[in-house]
């Protein structure tokens, strides 16, 4: 079938009452959850993650595809009226998007971070539609050589670019990784860092991971600074829209914004922080006058651009079971949850899920546009929730949703546990998003790595006499240094791990 004709298919599984309401439910829930102050998507989704567990797999992922979406919108609001980012992408949209709101047009702020959310979405995802189908032809090719290779690297460029040291990055990507090994060896069938116990043979359930250290470690990081205080909340006042002269300052850096985030976004080592702080540059660069002071242009770009790299993610998550970011680690899990493993064959095992899938990122993306203009000032009442009540409700669902996922106390402790880790990590400033990927992709980057071996008959040789490998490890050792040379030069700043 053609793209066309597969995208129509997924579109009449996708418009069915059922998925039309787990979409509303998704957009809705997601943004809810993701305008409360620090609540990024990666914790939105993680924390809504046991929810869908009551859903067929396809009821679950277009449900997903709202929460993703909405989750990415409301960190958006928290940016522009509490000046708090969400995670390190959002980081942009704070430095002209807070005194936009200071100077009364909070309005206009969020508008635009809106429809330029919709425009760089729809036409990301138009790409992804005839992208992916050819990824992943081109990925069934791919060799266990090259696959380690390409894992490497995005677990260097993820490390590298996020937060202010590479030892730490490494640090807690190393962590992952050994949380990655606990359980039944699949090879040689022995239990490796179970330490006796038996509910570690089948590894640490990813599902709790991922709320401990996102959701769990978000209440608790909030509870420990309730007695900091804020930035004042600007209230929204006034038209809640663009002028025309708003409209004229904003479409081009949209499209810039997309242009960067989509490409970067969809390469195996992309990510959100990239496109977001090359955009914002650009930007400034281009308007140096009014940057500084409130530029609506500095809230456009970045956040075309956040969510077009958000968009591309999908691409070497589908195509290559690859996630570049925190958020797609937490969809990789809920692929994993059901069984579906992404990757080259994805898109013949799983047609229908795969399409109604990249259908329902379309309507999702409406569905957020309509629903959240209108509704902008009710989102914004829930940033006056008690930060004590905020804690609760968060720990509340997060214990709920582990016991539900699994019905074990066990899981509830290693939510709690790997919550204090959580707390831990951040105080310390280590980055949290490459322990998790670690801890997902570290079982295939191994399974690969092995593959490659016995191919090889034990022979290491094997990633540096292939050209492909050996240029992805080449890229990848220059992402390592390049960030470590330039600190050292204090050339730029690289943006510190939020999430």
């Amino acid at each position: 079938m053609s793209v066309l004709a597969n995208l129509l298919d997924g579109f009449s599984h996708a418009l069915s009452l059922q998925n039309l309401l787990l979409g509303l439910l998704g957009v809705t829930v997601g943004t809810l959850v993701g305008v409360l102050p620090g609540l990024g998507p990666a914790t939105t989704i993680a924390l809504l993650l046991p929810l869908t567990l009551v859903f067929d797999p396809i009821g679950a992922f277009v449900m997903f595809a709202g929460i993703y979406y909405g989750g990415m919108y409301g960190g958006s609001t928290t940016a522009i009226l509490l000046n708090i980012p969400g995670e390190t992408a959002s980081i942009p949209t704070t430095l002209e998007g807070y005194p936009m709101a200071r100077r009364g047009r909070a309005g206009a702020a969020l508008a635009t971070a809106a429809i330029g959310s919709f425009v760089a979405g729809t036409i990301s995802t138009v790409v992804i539609t005839f992208l992916a189908p050819g990824m992943s032809a081109i990925a069934k090719s791919i060799q266990p050589a090259e696959y380690f290779s390409i894992m490497v690297l995005a677990f260097v460029t993820v490390t590298s670019l996020m937060g202010d040291s590479v030892v730490r990055g490494m640090s807690s990507l190393f962590l992952g990784l050994a949380i990655g090994l606990v359980g039944i060896d699949q090879m040689t069938g022995q239990p490796r860092l179970a330490f006796g116990v038996p509910e570690l043979y089948e590894g640490l359930p990813v599902v709790a991971l991922a709320v401990g250290l996102f959701a769990v470690a978000e209440a608790v990081s909030t509870a420990a600074q309730r007695h900091q205080g804020t930035p004042p909340k600007v209230e929204v006042s006034g038209r809640v829209g663009m002028s025309r002269d708003d409209w004229r300052r904003s479409w081009k850096p949209w499209l810039r914004g997309t242009a960067f985030g989509l490409p970067i976004g969809s390469l195996p080592a992309g990510g959100a922080e990239l496109p977001t702080f090359l955009s914002y540059n650009v930007e400034k660069r281009l308007n140096p006058d009014e940057f500084g002071k409130g530029a609506i242009e500095g809230v456009a770009g970045p956040e075309a651009a956040n969510n077009a790299a958000f968009s591309g993610v999908l691409v070497p998550l589908l195509t290559l079971g690859i996630p570049t970011s925190a958020t797609a680690s937490m969809l990789l899990i809920a692929f994993q949850i059901y069984n579906v493993q992404p990757g080259p064959q994805l898109f013949d095992q799983q047609p229908t899920l795969v399409w109604t899938l990249i259908a329902s990122l379309y309507i999702g993306n409406v569905m957020l546009l309509v629903l959240n203009l209108p509704l902008i000032r009710l989102w914004v009442k829930l940033l006056s929730v008690p930060a004590a009540l905020l804690t609760a409700a968060i720990l509340t669902f997060a214990t709920l949703g582990v016991y539900a996922t699994g019905q074990s106390v066990f899981e509830i402790l290693v939510a709690y546990g790997f919550g204090l880790v959580g707390f831990v990590m951040r105080r310390a400033r280590y980055p949290v998003a490459p322990l998790i990927l670690g801890a997902v992709l570290g079982p295939l980057m191994e399974v690969q790595f092995r593959r490659a071996l016995a191919f090889s008959e034990g022979d290491p040789s094997v990633f540096f006499t292939r050209p492909v490998s050996l240029a992805i490890l080449v890229v990848a050792a220059a992402c390592l240094a390049g960030p470590v040379i330039l600190r050292r030069k204090g050339r730029i700043a690289l943006p510190e791990a939020i999430d």
